[in-house]
Protein backbone atom coordinates (compact mmCIF):
# COMPACT_ATOMS: atom_id res chain seq x y z
CA UNK A 1 0.00 0.00 0.00
CA UNK A 2 1.22 3.47 -0.85
CA UNK A 3 1.90 6.11 1.76
CA UNK A 4 -0.38 9.10 2.19
CA UNK A 5 0.41 12.36 0.41
CA UNK A 6 3.27 14.34 1.91
CA UNK A 7 1.12 17.10 3.42
CA UNK A 8 -1.35 14.67 5.03
CA UNK A 9 -2.39 15.96 8.46
CA UNK A 10 -1.73 13.20 11.00
CA UNK A 11 -2.57 14.26 14.53
CA UNK A 12 -5.00 13.88 17.39
CA UNK A 13 -8.21 15.43 18.72
CA UNK A 14 -9.69 16.62 22.00
CA UNK A 15 -12.31 19.15 23.20
CA UNK A 16 -12.07 21.89 25.81
CA UNK A 17 -15.14 20.60 27.64
CA UNK A 18 -13.50 17.20 28.18
CA UNK A 19 -9.87 18.03 28.86
CA UNK A 20 -9.30 21.72 29.58
CA UNK A 21 -10.73 22.18 33.05
CA UNK A 22 -9.80 25.44 34.77
CA UNK A 23 -13.49 26.30 34.99
CA UNK A 24 -12.92 29.23 37.37
CA UNK A 25 -9.55 30.33 36.00
CA UNK A 26 -8.85 33.39 33.88
CA UNK A 27 -12.31 34.97 34.34
CA UNK A 28 -13.99 32.12 32.49
CA UNK A 29 -17.77 32.00 32.75
CA UNK A 30 -19.76 28.85 33.37
CA UNK A 31 -20.55 26.72 30.36
CA UNK A 32 -23.29 24.18 29.73
CA UNK A 33 -20.86 21.30 30.26
CA UNK A 34 -20.10 22.54 33.79
CA UNK A 35 -23.56 21.43 34.94
CA UNK A 36 -23.60 17.94 33.37
CA UNK A 37 -22.93 15.53 36.25
CA UNK A 38 -21.37 12.13 36.48
CA UNK A 39 -23.67 9.30 37.57
CA UNK A 40 -27.30 8.31 37.07
CA UNK A 41 -28.48 11.86 36.35
CA UNK A 42 -26.02 12.39 33.49
CA UNK A 43 -28.16 11.07 30.64
CA UNK A 44 -31.40 12.79 31.75
CA UNK A 45 -29.52 16.12 31.90
CA UNK A 46 -27.74 15.50 28.56
CA UNK A 47 -31.07 14.72 26.92
CA UNK A 48 -32.57 17.98 28.19
CA UNK A 49 -35.20 16.14 30.23
CA UNK A 50 -33.82 16.97 33.71
CA UNK A 51 -33.20 20.50 34.95
CA UNK A 52 -29.57 20.71 36.11
CA UNK A 53 -30.67 23.28 38.72
CA UNK A 54 -32.48 20.51 40.59
CA UNK A 55 -29.40 18.30 41.04
CA UNK A 56 -28.12 17.47 44.55
CA UNK A 57 -25.51 19.86 45.95
CA UNK A 58 -22.93 17.08 46.24
CA UNK A 59 -23.11 16.20 42.51
CA UNK A 60 -19.76 15.65 40.82
CA UNK A 61 -19.10 17.50 37.56
CA UNK A 62 -16.08 15.85 35.92
CA UNK A 63 -15.46 18.46 33.21
CA UNK A 64 -14.84 21.27 35.68
CA UNK A 65 -11.31 20.01 36.30
CA UNK A 66 -11.15 17.36 33.55
CA UNK A 67 -7.43 16.59 33.06
CA UNK A 68 -6.35 20.19 33.70
CA UNK A 69 -4.96 20.82 30.24
CA UNK A 70 -5.47 24.48 31.13
CA UNK A 71 -2.54 24.22 33.53
CA UNK A 72 -0.55 21.50 31.75
CA UNK A 73 -0.90 22.23 28.04
CA UNK A 74 2.82 22.81 27.47
CA UNK A 75 3.60 19.34 28.79
CA UNK A 76 0.82 17.83 26.69
CA UNK A 77 1.80 19.61 23.48
CA UNK A 78 5.40 18.50 23.97
CA UNK A 79 4.14 14.90 24.06
CA UNK A 80 2.09 15.48 20.89
CA UNK A 81 5.22 16.85 19.23
CA UNK A 82 7.19 13.81 20.36
CA UNK A 83 4.67 11.64 18.53
CA UNK A 84 5.23 13.78 15.46
CA UNK A 85 1.78 15.37 15.18
CA UNK A 86 1.30 17.41 12.02
CA UNK A 87 -1.91 18.91 13.38
CA UNK A 88 -3.96 19.01 16.57
CA UNK A 89 -7.72 19.41 16.62
CA UNK A 90 -9.05 21.10 19.76
CA UNK A 91 -11.81 23.52 20.72
CA UNK A 92 -12.13 26.89 22.35
CA UNK A 93 -14.34 27.26 25.40
CA UNK A 94 -16.85 29.94 24.33
CA UNK A 95 -17.39 31.08 27.94
CA UNK A 96 -13.63 31.54 28.41
CA UNK A 97 -13.74 34.26 25.75
CA UNK A 98 -17.24 35.66 26.41
CA UNK A 99 -18.10 34.60 30.00
CA UNK A 100 -21.84 35.30 29.63
CA UNK A 101 -21.90 35.40 25.84
CA UNK A 102 -23.10 39.02 25.82
CA UNK A 103 -20.09 41.12 26.85
CA UNK A 104 -19.25 44.09 24.62
CA UNK A 105 -15.62 43.00 24.42
CA UNK A 106 -13.98 39.58 24.75
CA UNK A 107 -12.18 38.43 27.87
CA UNK A 108 -8.52 39.19 27.19
CA UNK A 109 -7.33 36.50 29.59
CA UNK A 110 -9.21 33.90 27.58
CA UNK A 111 -7.87 35.11 24.24
CA UNK A 112 -4.34 35.26 25.65
CA UNK A 113 -4.61 31.68 26.91
CA UNK A 114 -5.54 30.40 23.47
CA UNK A 115 -2.91 32.57 21.82
CA UNK A 116 -0.24 31.05 24.07
CA UNK A 117 -1.69 27.60 23.40
CA UNK A 118 -1.59 28.07 19.63
CA UNK A 119 1.90 29.57 19.75
CA UNK A 120 3.05 26.47 21.61
CA UNK A 121 1.64 24.29 18.83
CA UNK A 122 3.23 26.41 16.13
CA UNK A 123 6.58 26.26 17.93
CA UNK A 124 6.60 22.53 17.16
CA UNK A 125 5.22 22.93 13.64
CA UNK A 126 1.81 21.55 14.62
CA UNK A 127 -1.12 22.94 12.59
CA UNK A 128 -4.02 24.06 14.84
CA UNK A 129 -7.46 22.80 13.80
CA UNK A 130 -9.98 24.74 15.89
CA UNK A 131 -13.54 23.73 16.67
CA UNK A 132 -15.44 26.91 17.46
CA UNK A 133 -18.33 25.27 19.35
CA UNK A 134 -17.82 21.75 20.71
CA UNK A 135 -20.79 20.88 22.97
CA UNK A 136 -20.22 24.20 24.71
CA UNK A 137 -22.57 27.15 25.28
CA UNK A 138 -22.19 29.89 27.93
CA UNK A 139 -24.60 28.91 30.68
CA UNK A 140 -25.90 32.47 30.88
CA UNK A 141 -27.23 32.13 27.32
CA UNK A 142 -28.96 28.87 28.27
CA UNK A 143 -30.68 30.52 31.21
CA UNK A 144 -31.56 33.83 29.54
CA UNK A 145 -32.51 32.74 26.02
CA UNK A 146 -32.92 28.97 26.09
CA UNK A 147 -29.65 28.62 24.15
CA UNK A 148 -30.06 27.87 20.42
CA UNK A 149 -33.85 27.92 20.68
CA UNK A 150 -33.54 31.68 20.31
CA UNK A 151 -32.12 33.51 17.26
CA UNK A 152 -30.55 36.05 19.62
CA UNK A 153 -27.82 33.49 20.27
CA UNK A 154 -26.76 33.78 16.62
CA UNK A 155 -25.71 37.38 17.32
CA UNK A 156 -23.76 36.27 20.39
CA UNK A 157 -22.05 33.54 18.38
CA UNK A 158 -21.07 35.97 15.65
CA UNK A 159 -19.51 38.34 18.16
CA UNK A 160 -17.48 35.39 19.47
CA UNK A 161 -16.45 34.39 15.93
CA UNK A 162 -15.42 37.92 15.01
CA UNK A 163 -13.18 38.08 18.06
CA UNK A 164 -11.38 34.81 17.41
CA UNK A 165 -11.10 35.21 13.63
CA UNK A 166 -9.46 38.60 14.02
CA UNK A 167 -7.20 37.49 16.86
CA UNK A 168 -5.99 34.34 15.10
CA UNK A 169 -6.26 35.37 11.46
CA UNK A 170 -2.55 34.70 10.89
CA UNK A 171 -2.21 31.62 13.11
CA UNK A 172 -5.15 29.34 12.30
CA UNK A 173 -6.22 28.08 8.87
CA UNK A 174 -8.64 25.24 9.64
CA UNK A 175 -11.89 25.98 11.50
CA UNK A 176 -14.83 23.68 12.31
CA UNK A 177 -18.01 25.54 13.19
CA UNK A 178 -20.02 23.02 15.28
CA UNK A 179 -18.90 19.65 16.56
CA UNK A 180 -21.16 16.72 15.61
CA UNK A 181 -23.98 19.10 14.81
CA UNK A 182 -26.42 16.20 14.36
CA UNK A 183 -26.03 15.24 18.04
CA UNK A 184 -28.47 18.06 18.76
CA UNK A 185 -31.21 15.57 17.82
CA UNK A 186 -29.95 12.82 20.15
CA UNK A 187 -28.59 14.66 23.21
CA UNK A 188 -30.04 18.19 22.99
CA UNK A 189 -28.57 19.66 26.18
CA UNK A 190 -25.11 18.19 25.68
CA UNK A 191 -25.11 19.07 22.00
CA UNK A 192 -26.67 22.52 22.10
CA UNK A 193 -27.66 23.54 25.64
CA UNK A 194 -31.33 22.74 24.99
CA UNK A 195 -33.42 22.22 28.15
CA UNK A 196 -37.02 21.32 27.40
CA UNK A 197 -39.85 23.08 29.16
CA UNK A 198 -43.03 21.25 30.11
CA UNK A 199 -45.39 20.94 27.16
CA UNK A 200 -42.85 21.92 24.49
CA UNK A 201 -42.93 20.11 21.15
CA UNK A 202 -39.47 18.59 21.30
CA UNK A 203 -39.04 18.01 17.57
CA UNK A 204 -40.13 21.56 16.79
CA UNK A 205 -37.64 22.89 19.35
CA UNK A 206 -34.78 20.73 18.09
CA UNK A 207 -35.22 21.63 14.44
CA UNK A 208 -35.61 25.33 15.24
CA UNK A 209 -32.34 25.16 17.19
CA UNK A 210 -30.79 23.26 14.29
CA UNK A 211 -31.85 25.98 11.86
CA UNK A 212 -30.36 28.67 14.07
CA UNK A 213 -27.07 26.77 14.28
CA UNK A 214 -27.02 26.19 10.51
CA UNK A 215 -27.52 29.90 9.85
CA UNK A 216 -24.83 30.73 12.43
CA UNK A 217 -22.44 28.27 10.80
CA UNK A 218 -22.98 29.84 7.38
CA UNK A 219 -22.62 33.37 8.74
CA UNK A 220 -19.41 32.40 10.51
CA UNK A 221 -18.06 30.86 7.31
CA UNK A 222 -18.83 34.02 5.35
CA UNK A 223 -17.34 36.29 8.01
CA UNK A 224 -14.20 34.17 8.25
CA UNK A 225 -13.66 34.18 4.50
CA UNK A 226 -13.96 37.98 4.49
CA UNK A 227 -11.46 38.37 7.33
CA UNK A 228 -8.97 35.94 5.76
CA UNK A 229 -9.71 34.36 2.36
CA UNK A 230 -7.22 31.60 3.20
CA UNK A 231 -9.36 30.32 6.07
CA UNK A 232 -10.79 26.83 5.48
CA UNK A 233 -14.14 26.04 7.13
CA UNK A 234 -15.58 22.63 7.81
CA UNK A 235 -18.82 21.25 9.12
CA UNK A 236 -18.72 18.20 11.39
CA UNK A 237 -20.91 15.10 11.39
CA UNK A 238 -21.20 12.23 13.85
CA UNK A 239 -20.94 9.69 11.05
CA UNK A 240 -21.40 5.97 10.64
CA UNK A 241 -23.86 4.62 8.14
CA UNK A 242 -27.02 2.74 9.02
CA UNK A 243 -26.95 -0.63 7.29
CA UNK A 244 -30.29 -2.31 6.57
CA UNK A 245 -30.48 -5.23 9.00
CA UNK A 246 -31.78 -7.43 6.19
CA UNK A 247 -32.49 -7.20 2.47
CA UNK A 248 -36.17 -6.68 3.28
CA UNK A 249 -36.99 -3.48 1.36
CA UNK A 250 -38.60 -2.08 4.50
CA UNK A 251 -35.26 -2.36 6.32
CA UNK A 252 -33.49 -0.72 3.40
CA UNK A 253 -35.97 2.16 3.45
CA UNK A 254 -35.61 2.50 7.22
CA UNK A 255 -31.82 2.71 6.93
CA UNK A 256 -32.13 5.40 4.24
CA UNK A 257 -34.33 7.46 6.55
CA UNK A 258 -31.92 7.11 9.47
CA UNK A 259 -29.00 8.22 7.30
CA UNK A 260 -30.97 11.19 6.00
CA UNK A 261 -31.68 12.30 9.56
CA UNK A 262 -27.92 12.74 9.98
CA UNK A 263 -27.06 13.98 6.49
CA UNK A 264 -29.73 16.68 6.73
CA UNK A 265 -27.34 19.03 8.54
CA UNK A 266 -24.40 18.47 6.23
CA UNK A 267 -26.62 18.68 3.14
CA UNK A 268 -27.46 22.24 4.19
CA UNK A 269 -23.89 23.19 5.14
CA UNK A 270 -22.28 21.66 2.04
CA UNK A 271 -24.98 22.36 -0.58
CA UNK A 272 -26.45 25.56 0.78
CA UNK A 273 -30.13 24.66 0.98
CA UNK A 274 -32.58 22.38 2.71
CA UNK A 275 -32.99 19.07 0.85
CA UNK A 276 -36.42 18.16 -0.52
CA UNK A 277 -36.81 15.25 1.92
CA UNK A 278 -36.33 17.62 4.89
CA UNK A 279 -38.88 20.10 3.61
CA UNK A 280 -41.41 17.30 3.19
CA UNK A 281 -40.67 15.99 6.67
CA UNK A 282 -41.29 19.46 8.16
CA UNK A 283 -44.55 19.62 6.22
CA UNK A 284 -45.74 16.19 7.40
CA UNK A 285 -44.85 16.79 11.03
CA UNK A 286 -46.13 20.35 11.26
CA UNK A 287 -42.71 21.83 11.97
CA UNK A 288 -42.63 25.54 11.17
CA UNK A 289 -39.27 27.26 11.37
CA UNK A 290 -38.83 30.85 12.43
CA UNK A 291 -36.52 32.21 9.73
CA UNK A 292 -34.90 35.49 8.82
CA UNK A 293 -35.56 37.21 5.50
CA UNK A 294 -32.00 36.53 4.31
CA UNK A 295 -31.53 33.03 5.72
CA UNK A 296 -31.82 31.23 2.37
CA UNK A 297 -29.29 33.59 0.79
CA UNK A 298 -26.90 33.22 3.74
CA UNK A 299 -27.03 29.42 3.57
CA UNK A 300 -26.58 29.35 -0.21
CA UNK A 301 -23.65 31.74 -0.38
CA UNK A 302 -21.61 30.39 2.53
CA UNK A 303 -21.10 26.67 2.12
CA UNK A 304 -18.19 24.91 3.83
CA UNK A 305 -14.82 24.15 2.28
CA UNK A 306 -14.47 20.63 3.66
CA UNK A 307 -16.48 17.93 5.43
CA UNK A 308 -15.12 16.71 8.75
CA UNK A 309 -16.61 13.83 10.69
CA UNK A 310 -16.24 11.42 13.55
CA UNK A 311 -16.37 7.70 12.97
CA UNK A 312 -16.45 5.07 15.70
CA UNK A 313 -18.83 2.46 14.38
CA UNK A 314 -21.55 1.66 11.89
CA UNK A 315 -25.18 1.10 12.82
CA UNK A 316 -28.12 -1.04 11.73
CA UNK A 317 -31.77 -0.23 11.06
CA UNK A 318 -34.86 -2.43 10.89
CA UNK A 319 -38.63 -2.22 11.11
CA UNK A 320 -38.94 -5.55 12.94
CA UNK A 321 -39.86 -5.09 16.61
CA UNK A 322 -38.13 -8.37 17.43
CA UNK A 323 -34.90 -7.17 15.85
CA UNK A 324 -35.14 -3.66 17.32
CA UNK A 325 -35.28 -5.24 20.78
CA UNK A 326 -31.66 -6.34 20.24
CA UNK A 327 -30.22 -2.86 20.68
CA UNK A 328 -26.73 -2.18 21.98
CA UNK A 329 -26.10 -0.41 25.27
CA UNK A 330 -23.75 2.46 25.98
CA UNK A 331 -24.33 4.61 22.90
CA UNK A 332 -26.11 7.96 22.83
CA UNK A 333 -27.35 6.85 19.42
CA UNK A 334 -28.92 3.43 19.96
CA UNK A 335 -28.44 0.82 17.29
CA UNK A 336 -29.37 -2.77 16.58
CA UNK A 337 -26.63 -5.31 17.14
CA UNK A 338 -24.89 -6.35 13.95
CA UNK A 339 -24.23 -10.13 14.18
CA UNK A 340 -21.16 -9.78 11.93
CA UNK A 341 -19.31 -7.36 14.21
CA UNK A 342 -17.59 -7.44 17.58
CA UNK A 343 -18.23 -4.63 20.06
CA UNK A 344 -16.23 -2.60 22.56
CA UNK A 345 -16.78 -2.79 26.31
CA UNK A 346 -19.30 0.03 25.92
CA UNK A 347 -21.29 -1.62 23.14
CA UNK A 348 -19.79 0.36 20.24
CA UNK A 349 -19.60 -2.03 17.29
CA UNK A 350 -16.17 -2.27 15.65
CA UNK A 351 -16.35 -1.96 11.87
CA UNK A 352 -13.14 -0.83 10.09
CA UNK A 353 -14.61 -1.40 6.62
CA UNK A 354 -17.46 0.85 7.68
CA UNK A 355 -14.98 3.74 7.74
CA UNK A 356 -14.09 3.12 4.08
CA UNK A 357 -17.79 2.89 3.26
CA UNK A 358 -18.49 6.17 5.10
CA UNK A 359 -15.62 7.94 3.34
CA UNK A 360 -16.88 6.84 -0.05
CA UNK A 361 -20.51 7.76 0.62
CA UNK A 362 -19.61 11.21 1.95
CA UNK A 363 -17.23 11.94 -0.91
CA UNK A 364 -19.71 10.73 -3.51
CA UNK A 365 -22.44 12.84 -1.90
CA UNK A 366 -20.57 16.12 -1.48
CA UNK A 367 -17.43 16.07 -3.69
CA UNK A 368 -15.56 18.15 -1.14
CA UNK A 369 -12.35 17.27 0.73
CA UNK A 370 -12.97 15.12 3.82
CA UNK A 371 -11.26 15.18 7.22
CA UNK A 372 -11.52 12.38 9.80
CA UNK A 373 -11.39 14.36 13.04
CA UNK A 374 -12.44 11.61 15.47
CA UNK A 375 -11.88 7.85 15.51
CA UNK A 376 -10.84 5.57 18.32
CA UNK A 377 -11.55 2.86 20.85
CA UNK A 378 -12.76 3.55 24.38
CA UNK A 379 -11.34 0.85 26.65
CA UNK A 380 -10.21 0.12 30.20
CA UNK A 381 -6.40 0.28 30.42
CA UNK A 382 -4.37 -1.73 32.93
CA UNK A 383 -1.30 -0.06 34.42
CA UNK A 384 1.34 -2.69 35.18
CA UNK A 385 3.63 -2.62 38.22
CA UNK A 386 6.41 -1.09 36.14
CA UNK A 387 4.03 1.65 34.93
CA UNK A 388 3.71 0.26 31.40
CA UNK A 389 0.37 0.03 29.55
CA UNK A 390 0.13 -2.54 26.78
CA UNK A 391 -2.91 -1.37 24.83
CA UNK A 392 -2.59 -3.77 21.91
CA UNK A 393 -6.39 -3.72 21.47
CA UNK A 394 -6.23 0.01 20.72
CA UNK A 395 -3.37 -0.47 18.28
CA UNK A 396 -5.32 -3.22 16.49
CA UNK A 397 -8.44 -1.06 16.24
CA UNK A 398 -6.57 1.95 14.86
CA UNK A 399 -4.40 -0.12 12.53
CA UNK A 400 -7.47 -1.73 10.96
CA UNK A 401 -9.22 1.61 10.54
CA UNK A 402 -6.19 3.40 9.11
CA UNK A 403 -5.73 0.59 6.59
CA UNK A 404 -9.31 1.04 5.37
CA UNK A 405 -8.86 4.81 5.34
CA UNK A 406 -5.80 4.43 3.11
CA UNK A 407 -7.72 2.15 0.74
CA UNK A 408 -10.41 4.81 0.43
CA UNK A 409 -7.74 7.29 -0.64
CA UNK A 410 -5.46 5.05 -2.73
CA UNK A 411 -7.96 2.68 -4.31
CA UNK A 412 -11.19 4.70 -4.32
CA UNK A 413 -9.84 8.20 -4.92
CA UNK A 414 -11.30 9.95 -1.87
CA UNK A 415 -9.76 13.39 -1.20
CA UNK A 416 -8.77 13.24 2.48
CA UNK A 417 -7.07 16.08 4.34
CA UNK A 418 -6.11 14.36 7.57
CA UNK A 419 -6.73 11.94 10.41
CA UNK A 420 -6.94 12.91 14.09
CA UNK A 421 -7.84 10.02 16.42
CA UNK A 422 -10.09 10.99 19.29
CA UNK A 423 -8.82 11.52 22.79
CA UNK A 424 -5.13 11.31 21.89
CA UNK A 425 -4.67 11.97 25.61
CA UNK A 426 -7.11 10.40 28.10
CA UNK A 427 -10.02 12.70 28.91
CA UNK A 428 -13.54 12.75 30.33
CA UNK A 429 -15.99 10.70 28.25
CA UNK A 430 -18.66 12.96 26.74
CA UNK A 431 -21.32 10.27 26.90
CA UNK A 432 -20.71 8.67 30.30
CA UNK A 433 -18.54 11.20 32.15
CA UNK A 434 -16.09 8.43 32.99
CA UNK A 435 -12.31 8.51 33.00
CA UNK A 436 -11.94 4.73 32.83
CA UNK A 437 -13.27 4.82 29.25
CA UNK A 438 -9.92 5.75 27.78
CA UNK A 439 -8.96 6.55 24.19
CA UNK A 440 -5.52 8.05 24.49
CA UNK A 441 -1.95 7.30 23.50
CA UNK A 442 -1.14 9.17 26.72
CA UNK A 443 -2.43 7.89 30.07
CA UNK A 444 -3.70 10.38 32.66
CA UNK A 445 -3.77 9.26 36.28
CA UNK A 446 -7.35 10.04 37.27
CA UNK A 447 -10.37 7.89 38.09
CA UNK A 448 -14.13 8.23 37.72
CA UNK A 449 -14.47 9.89 41.12
CA UNK A 450 -11.90 12.56 40.21
CA UNK A 451 -9.05 11.14 42.28
CA UNK A 452 -5.50 10.85 40.96
CA UNK A 453 -2.28 12.73 40.39
CA UNK A 454 -3.10 13.80 36.81
CA UNK A 455 0.40 12.62 35.87
CA UNK A 456 0.89 11.75 32.21
CA UNK A 457 2.58 8.60 30.89
CA UNK A 458 3.08 6.98 27.48
CA UNK A 459 1.15 3.85 26.49
CA UNK A 460 2.44 1.24 24.04
CA UNK A 461 0.26 2.86 21.37
CA UNK A 462 2.26 6.10 21.77
CA UNK A 463 5.34 4.62 20.08
CA UNK A 464 3.18 2.77 17.55
CA UNK A 465 1.41 5.94 16.39
CA UNK A 466 4.71 7.83 16.37
CA UNK A 467 6.01 5.28 13.86
CA UNK A 468 2.83 5.47 11.76
CA UNK A 469 3.27 9.23 11.43
CA UNK A 470 7.03 9.01 10.83
CA UNK A 471 6.44 6.61 7.91
CA UNK A 472 3.41 8.58 6.65
CA UNK A 473 1.31 5.44 7.02
CA UNK A 474 3.91 3.27 5.35
CA UNK A 475 4.28 1.03 8.39
CA UNK A 476 1.18 0.14 10.40
CA UNK A 477 2.44 -2.88 12.32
Amino acid sequence: MRKMRENFLWGGATAANQCEGGWKEGNRGMGSVDVIPWGESRFPVMLGNMDYRQLPEDSYYPSREAIDMYGRYREDIALFAEMGFKCYRFSFSWSRIFPTGEEDTPNEEGLKFYEDFIDELLKYGIEPVVTICHFDVPLALVEKYGSWKNRKVIDCFMKYCEAIFNRFRDKVTYWITFNEINMLLHAPFMGAGILFEEGEDKRQVKYQAAHNELVASAMATGLGHRINPDFKFGCMLAAGNFYPYSCNPEDVWESLGKDRENYFFIDVQARGEYPAYAKKMFEREGITLETGADDDKILKENTVDFISFSYYSSRCASTSEEVIAKSTSGNVVKTIRNPYLKASEWGWQIDPLGLRITLNILYDRYQKPLFIVENGLGAVDQVEEDGSISDDYRIAYLEDHIREMMKAVDVDGVDLLGYTPWGCIDLVSASTGEMKKRYGFIYVDKDNQGDGTLNRSRKKSFEWYKNVIATNGGILK
